[in-house]
């Protein structure tokens, strides 16, 4: 997401005489013979000298190498367009970005966090553009399953999500799940847990062993939205929680979401998450995990290269939960947008962009350098045991089920500072689970009024 909010593809030709080799197949390459719809082309030449101002979160895992890769392959093919990157770490971003919107030489292509409280609010303020002419003629669709799409659409007031218009396509896939650590579980004697209650059940067990049952970090805010979410998925199930998101029914004071918030609580007050969570960083609760201090992490599949380079590529493990009936149930779906700016001069060349590092190509290089891509190739098959393999298998498990929650952030344009200062009340104990539940309900009601 993170965003971490945790989560988040062959070359797209203008004509087949212009195809390089490595193209293949592709979102823009079922429509290689249309290179212009109505006032949007593919051809990109023709714009002359472009700098092309790109801003992104790819800072995690192997995205920095996968964005590099992609960014040069798209400056080969054309040559005339050179790439000015920024990227930032999603905290950073979501605070930056607004501003660098507003002022009168925006980026031309962002990454936008979905939901209500950015893509809507710069929807809401004219910043971002529609990219359905753009979809059309690249033929995304044929591409992206229309689930995938859909979290990257709104009204064009930016007053719905999930509206009838594509405001950008998502490069990464993502779930937040636990990581666990395989020697530690084997010196345990445990097997990877698939229920919370396993979960709850085997923290025990390493608490007793004297090993930190689950490494987490609360400073940088954004995880408290991972781990609250990763519960309550898990508790409320995939088809009340997308509900509650898309504001179409339930509330935040069920009595699934308050036993998620107390489930919680009652790990602080056992000692199975770190201690002073509040004060220790994601990357050092990371760090704790992969340095064989801690059996448990809740975090993003966008760790996998990180946590595979650390520890070995089978020694660490990725598992979702099911809920007491059975049924996957994981918060993710996809990483931040691509969008295109408003104030952009080259929408033309920002679209070819867009869809060059979103091809089956760019997903490959995804796949090679330790990354998720959105769309996974059916023929993906990594080497057993894993981490790779068990991440691909839980996303294609979980995909399959329609268990992917959207990220919990994306329910209100305020609900991201909600959410992570109650979360953070919440594990400080400042704040019980039914006074946590209670102030995102009223933040959920009110909003709900305003629309």
């Amino acid at each position: 997401m993170k965003k971490s909010r945790m989560r988040l593809m062959a070359i797209v030709s203008m004509a087949s005489s212009m195809m390089l080799t490595i193209a293949a197949c592709g979102p823009g390459a079922s429509t290689a013979s249309q290179t212009k719809l109505g006032d949007v082309s593919k051809d990109v030449a023709s714009a002359g000298k472009v700098t092309l101002v790109v801003w992104d979160q790819n800072t995690d895992g192997g995205m920095p190498q996968a964005q590099k890769e992609l960014n040069a392959e798209f400056q080969k093919k054309y040559p005339n367009v050179t790439i000015k990157r920024n990227s930032q770490s999603f905290s950073d971003l979501k605070t930056t970005l607004k501003l660098a919107l507003s002022s009168n030489n925006p980026p031309d292509v962002v990454q936008a966090n979905q939901g209500y409280p950015d893509m809507g609010a710069f929807i809401q303020a004219g910043m971002i553009r529609p990219v359905d002419d753009y979809a059309k003629l690249y033929d995304w669709s044929s591409y992206y399953p229309s689930k995938l799409l859909k979290l990257n659409s709104f009204s064009k007031d930016g007053k719905t999500w999930q509206g009838k218009s594509l405001y950008g396509i998502s490069q990464t896939g993502e779930l937040v799940g636990v990581y666990y650590n395989k020697t530690l579980m084997n010196q345990l004697g445990l097997k990877p847990p698939t229920t919370i209650t396993e979960l709850q059940s085997e923290m025990a067990v390493a608490k007793k062993a004297g090993i930190q049952p689950l490494s987490f970090g609360d400073l940088d805010k954004y995880p408290g939205i991972h781990l609250f979410g990763f519960v309550q998925s898990a508790m409320a199930g995939s088809t009340y929680v997308n509900d509650l998101v898309k504001g179409s029914s339930g509330s935040w004071t069920s009595s699934a979401t308050v036993k998620a918030a107390t489930t919680i609580q009652n790990w602080v007050e056992k000692g199975y998450i770190t201690q002073d969570a509040n004060g220790v960083s994601a990357d050092s609760a990371a760090s704790d995990f992969t340095s064989g201090k801690a059996l448990f992490n809740v975090n993003g599949t966008w760790q996998q290269q990180t946590y595979a380079a650390a520890m070995g590529n089978t020694n660490v493990g990725f598992v979702t939960m099911d809920t007491k009936d059975g049924k996957p149930s994981a918060m993710g779906g996809e990483g931040l947008a691509w969008a295109i700016t408003s104030k952009s001069k080259h929408p033309d060349v920002a679209a070819a962009y867009i869809d060059f590092v979103n091809t089956s190509h760019a997903a490959q290089v995804l796949l090679k350098t330790g990354n998720l891509p959105s769309v996974l190739p059916s023929s993906y098959e990594p080497e057993k045991s894993t981490l790779a393999a068990s991440i691909a298998t839980q996303y294609r498990k979980v995909q399959k089920a329609d268990g992917v929650v959207p990220y919990l952030d994306y329910t209100t344009s305020t609900f991201y500072d909600t959410l992570t200062a109650g979360m953070q009340n919440l594990i400080a104990r400042q704040s019980t689970p039914t006074e946590f539940t209670g102030e995102l309900q009223k933040d959920y009601a009110s909003f709900l009024d305003k629309q």
